[in-house]
């Protein structure tokens, strides 16, 4: 705001630079014709005479006042600026792959909001067009190269945001084929048209499944890396492929591994919908709006308080204004990861509970057996996500986090109208 009033003020200090170029030229013309005047005897006063000299020199210093004043407006909008911490955000053009999905299209929106100009780019297999902006989405395939370096080059993009990955672990295991093609070859196909258009600023959406059973918690970004599925497998994978990029081609990336999504945007107008809904949370509340029987417990013998799973969740808001400030962390041939969480685990009847009490229905529960893949416990340490991105999470509260995923189901519930 501090800048617009300084640019304000140069504006204002122009207009009177225009205004004094008249009055000097139509002085100008005063004296030519005082000139001819002379020549042809005609008289004039030299008390208007000593007038105009007087306003001449006040003019001049005038010109003068007004160039200070622009240049005391600047100095002055940089000084408040740095006081109360008003900088100004570098403005791109983004791409979103993968942005008419859940966490993808609340990205959108921040993205949005931070006066950035975006432009999405999804296939809509398990995103929503509704989700998207009027005017921004841009259907296809990642694989399909023609379409993207043309989107790449039409609209300058200078920067891309990859949240385009099937996401589903029994899926992963029961299907790994479409795991391998959609996370890792679509990336790649993405990566060579970014090469081939000059676009070399990525953010990648990974995810703590590349961690599998961690030794260690809460789980920093040095732990090691040994994902026990296949859909950790292809987000390792890539995330190796982007360090290769980075030492070879100069590609500069931010990964961020989150843990678990969840919540909706707090006006309810967007959220999660999935034909079928796997993450703990939206199963419990579709519980509660009479859509489904029971909530599914995977498991009560983890060694863990009350035997069931504990992650660490965190809120799609918190994520996506994760994903906009690492946007302006990116370094050219150099690549960052980072946890995101809160560093609260939460175990499984806990959130079962929560959205008992945000609900006020009764949300019955059905134990079964372990599913294969699952890790008892994760929780992150972001602690280098708060220090480099300067990043903090607004919900660390599981109940909160619930009531904003409640106001979304209760007003969409049956998600986004289909297309």
């Amino acid at each position: 705001h501090y800048t617009y009033l300084s640019e304000l003020l140069t504006c204002v200090c122009a207009l009177m630079s225009i205004r004094d170029f008249f009055y000097l030229y139509g002085m100008n013309r005063s004296c030519r014709g005082r000139a001819y005047g002379r020549q042809n005897r005609i008289w004039f006063s030299p008390v208007s005479d000593n007038i105009k000299l007087v306003l001449f020199a006040v003019v001049v210093l005038s010109r003068a006042l007004c160039r200070w004043f622009q240049l005391a407006a600047a100095v002055l909008g940089c000084l408040l600026s740095a006081k109360f911490g008003a900088k100004d955000s570098i403005r791109m053009n983004v791409l979103v792959v993968g942005g008419a999905g859940y966490i993808g299209s609340h990205a959108v929106r921040s993205l949005l909001d931070a006066g950035h100009q975006v432009h999405v780019f999804d296939n809509l297999s398990r995103g929503h067009r509704a989700s998207v902006p009027h005017g921004l989405l841009v259907e296809g395939e990642l694989t399909d190269e023609i379409l993207l370096k043309q989107v790449l080059k039409q609209y300058r993009i200078e920067a891309v945001m990859h949240f385009a990955a099937f996401a589903l672990v029994n899926e992963s295991i029961e299907d790994p084929a479409i795991y391998y093609e959609n996370n890792v070859v679509a990336t790649l196909s993405l990566l060579k048209a970014m090469q081939e258009t000059g676009v070399n600023k990525l953010v990648f959406s990974s995810t703590t499944a590349v961690y599998g059973e961690a030794d260690k918690l809460p789980v920093a970004e040095d732990a090691a890396r040994n994902p026990i599925n296949p859909y950790g497998f292809t987000k390792l994978v890539v995330e190796q492929v982007l360090e290769d990029y980075a030492l070879a081609y100069g590609l500069g990336y931010v990964t961020l591994r989150y843990f678990n999504a969840a919540g909706a945007c707090v006006d309810g107008t967007i959220g999660e919908d999935h034909e079928v809904p796997s993450r703990l949370i939206s199963v419990a509340l579709k519980v509660a709006l009479g859509q489904r029987q029971h909530v599914n417990i995977y498991g009560e013998d983890y060694p863990t308080p009350d035997g069931t799973c504990i992650r660490d969740y965190v809120h799609v808001n918190d994520l996506a204004d994760a994903h906009l400030k690492a946007l302006e962390k990116i370094q050219s041939g150099r690549g960052l990861c980072l946890n995101l969480g809160t560093g609260r685990g939460t175990s499984v009847r806990e959130i079962i509970t929560a959205c008992r009490e945000v609900t006020g229905h009764p949300i019955p529960e059905k134990v079964g057996e372990r599913r294969e893949g699952d890790p008892s416990e994760l929780v992150a340490d972001a602690s280098l996500a708060r220090e480099v991105l300067g990043w903090t999470p607004e919900y660390t509260d599981v109940r909160s986090i619930v009531e904003t995923a409640w106001r979304w189901h209760q007003s969409h519930p049956n998600g986004y109208p289909k297309s």
